[in-house]
This record gives C-alpha cells, structure tokens and sequence, in this order.
C-alpha cells in the first residue's frame, strides 16, 4: 500500500451504517461468499476487526491467530453494539504510524505492518460490497480506501505466486467499468451478483 497515511475511518464508518441497515430477517440470506450467509459475513466482519485492530497494536495472540480458512463465524448476540464499537477502535488503531512500521501478525501470518494494512483495508472494501449486495442496500466505499483495495488486489492478481488472486480466480471485468466493478473482479467476484429472494 503506498499511502501510509490512509484513514481507515471513512471506510469502517461505510461498515457500520450498512450493519445497521441489516434486518434481522436478512440474516440467514446467502452473500456473494458460497456457503457465507449474511449473519457469517457480519461475524467475518467483527472477527477481522478485532485481529487488525490488534495486529495494529502489535498486541498479538489469540485473536491475531486465527486460522482464515475456518468455518466462516456465527454471529455474537451483541453485534449490534459490538461490531461499530471494534470498527472505531480499528481505524484508531491504525491512525498510529507505529502500526505500519515493522512486523506484525494476523491470521496467523507474520507479515509487515504496512502489508496488514493493505490487507485490512482491501477486507473492509471487498466484505462492505458482500453485504450491500447481499442485503439490498446502497453501497459506496470512501474512495481512498477503494483504490488501495483495487491496487492491493491488482499487484496480488499480477503475482505468479498467487494463483491469480487472492479470495479466487479474477473475474474478468471490462478494463472502462468503474473502479468498484474492477476491484471485486479482482477479488474473484461477480460485479453483477444479485439476490436471489
């Protein structure tokens, strides 16, 4: 990522609002994610808030250990209050130039700190449209945050190493349709995904 001064807040402030515009009845409906309904993508989204949020503070254990290939995660019964509350602490977290300088951990990953900053960002930009587009809502990312996600997500689809991308194989996607479009390509999405009820 090369802003290191990119300001997560405008990005978790997305977040936030789109989980309180999810009914409680929207919880079991599929996401963009196979096998990841609503109420999983929402428990992603609190999970990885927490580990970057930690990964930021270099306080590392538990929850910076996780395995992200796991089962995706049932949902807390206080995510209401819970998911904005981790979403702040997140972008303060990351407001500290401490977090991107060295290393760090998340997912069970050693990686630099300016690396887990890409990475949490691209996460809250990919996983904000998952649950627009899954619970019919409006979605625009902060625009700084979404062309770091799409610069992140193109070097990863650019590099032999990977496999062609990071979350699945890219999506091809008209190089003239907006940036959006072109990042979720990128993370091996369908920019048309619907629901389908």
């Amino acid at each position: 990522m090369s802003d290191t001064t990119l300001d997560f807040g405008p990005q978790t402030r997305v977040i936030a609002r789109l989980a309180e515009g999810v009914g409680d009845e929207q919880l079991a409906d599929p996401t963009p994610c196979p096998d990841c309904a609503v109420r999983n993508m929402l428990g992603h989204l609190l999970g990885l808030s927490v580990a970057f949020r930690d990964a930021a503070r270099k306080d590392l254990g538990v929850t910076t250990d996780t395995n992200p290939g796991a089962a995706a995660p049932d949902l807390a019964p206080d995510w209401r209050e819970a998911l904005p509350k981790v979403l702040d602490e997140l972008a303060e977290a990351w407001r500290d130039p401490a977090a991107r300088a060295g290393m760090t951990r998340a997912g069970g990953i050693d990686l630099p700190g300016e690396v887990a900053a890409a990475v949490a960002v691209d996460e809250l930009v990919i996983h904000g449209w998952d649950l627009a587009r899954a619970t019919g809502q409006e979605y625009t990312p902060d625009p700084a945050a979404l062309q770091a996600s799409h610069d992140f997500l193109l070097a990863a689809a650019n590099d032999p190493s990977r496999g062609g991308g990071i979350f699945g194989p890219v999506v091809p996607v008209p190089p003239d349709a907006p940036l959006l479009d072109r990042a979720v390509g990128l993370s091996g999405r369908d920019p048309g995904w619907t629901r389908t009820r």
